[in-house]
């Protein structure tokens, strides 16, 4: 087999070199362009200091440069595949004998160990370190105690006296209550109760410390309280899954999280499309460098490879934004996650292996 031979070994290590030294340079290039972003913010914040920024931009970066591993594979490969074109390496390959179904099996392999590297080793680790950013930016820009967070924060609880669906505009920097909470009380028949409005939510075992309550019945006066307490079964590790993003729960967490937020009563569409985009993602990889192989084969000295290059490009961009609309609606629940996360893997490896099976002749 040509991947354990001496060729095989070399085709391996270009690979190597050509994915990582992408992703290492768009890693960079995020780095630099969010530690601007910050110490741009960082002018509104009395307590923010250039130390506290780098250590935020270091927290933040490995997110977000988690999302450009199927680029640094499309990117990675087409350089490489043509690094070897112009040096007519491929071409002394084709001239005994060695067909691109061969000289592929590196690129795969490598695109494939990647992708599952990153998903059982960097990603818990550039999760821990977004959930710890998400602290330290509390800490330096968060305003009046709050962390705001992009959308309100619902959660729905079952209790002894009945159900309760709950609102609040943010969590607490501690993560251990909520704040400017709503919450709609309903008997176990399902009838409305009462209306809570609290300043603060304290989860507390068994209970819900309410600061600055008002409550409204149907039946009753409102009535104000400066404490009031309010009966529930969930945890404090359940309530903070309802308002952690899934990019901020490691690989190996996902399943444990996934169990306790449905025992919570809690949607759990997020967390199951992104555990499956996750599986997905070393498919992914391979799907890029198939893409990548399509338009990166043909030869220098027949011309056209320009607009082969931009073709590539523009290829994987569109499998790029399809696996984003595919995850949109996974998300919204329209289709299920399994689907949602694999259907662009599969479809993206079936069109590159249809792009070379249209190209190859040998």
């Amino acid at each position: 087999m040509l991947l354990v031979s001496t060729f095989g070994r070399y085709l391996t290590r270009q690979f190597i070199r050509a994915i990582l030294s992408v992703f290492v340079t768009f890693f960079f290039l995020i780095g630099t362009l969010d530690f601007v972003e910050l110490m741009r913010r960082a002018g509104d914040s009395p307590v923010a200091t250039t130390p506290l920024i780098v250590q935020l931009a270091f927290y933040r970066v490995p997110a977000v440069a988690e999302q450009i591993f199927p680029f640094a594979a499309l990117f990675g490969g087409m350089f490489a595949l043509l690094t070897l074109s112009r040096k007519l390496e491929l071409v002394v390959a084709r001239s005994v004998g060695v067909s691109a179904w061969q000289f592929l099996q590196p690129a795969a392999l490598v695109a494939g160990v990647i992708g599952l590297l990153s998903v059982v080793a960097y990603n818990p680790i550039s999760a821990t370190l977004k959930r710890q950013a998400s602290v330290l930016e509390a800490r330096i820009f968060a305003r009046s105690g709050q962390v705001l967070t992009s959308q309100p924060i619902w959660l729905r609880q079952s209790s002894v006296d009945g159900q309760a669906i709950i609102r609040a505009v943010s969590a607490l920097p501690d993560g251990t209550g909520l704040a400017q909470v709503t919450i709609f009380s309903f008997d176990t028949a399902g009838r409305f109760i009462e209306r809570i409005d609290a300043r603060q939510a304290m989860l507390r075992t068994g209970h819900w410390e309410l600061v600055d309550a008002r409550v409204t019945s149907a039946t009753e006066e409102p009535q104000s309280y400066t404490s009031y307490l309010f009966a529930t079964t969930l945890e404090l590790d359940q309530m903070r899954q309802s308002f952690t993003p899934p990019d901020a729960v490691g690989f190996w967490s996902m399943p444990s999280v996934i169990e306790q937020t449905k025992r919570a009563g809690l949607d759990t569409t997020r967390y199951e499309l992104r555990y499956q985009s996750l599986l997905a993602r070393p498919l992914l990889l391979v799907a890029m460098v198939l893409v990548a192989a399509s338009v990166s084969l043909r030869f220098f000295r027949f011309g056209g490879v320009t607009r082969l290059v931009i073709g590539g490009v523009a290829a994987g961009f569109v499998l790029y934004v399809a696996t984003q609309l595919s995850e949109e609606l996974g998300s919204t629940g329209i289709v299920s996650p399994v689907i949602a996360a694999w259907l662009p893997a599969v479809v993206g490896t079936m069109l590159g292996v249809l792009a070379l099976l249209h190209q190859e002749d040998g």
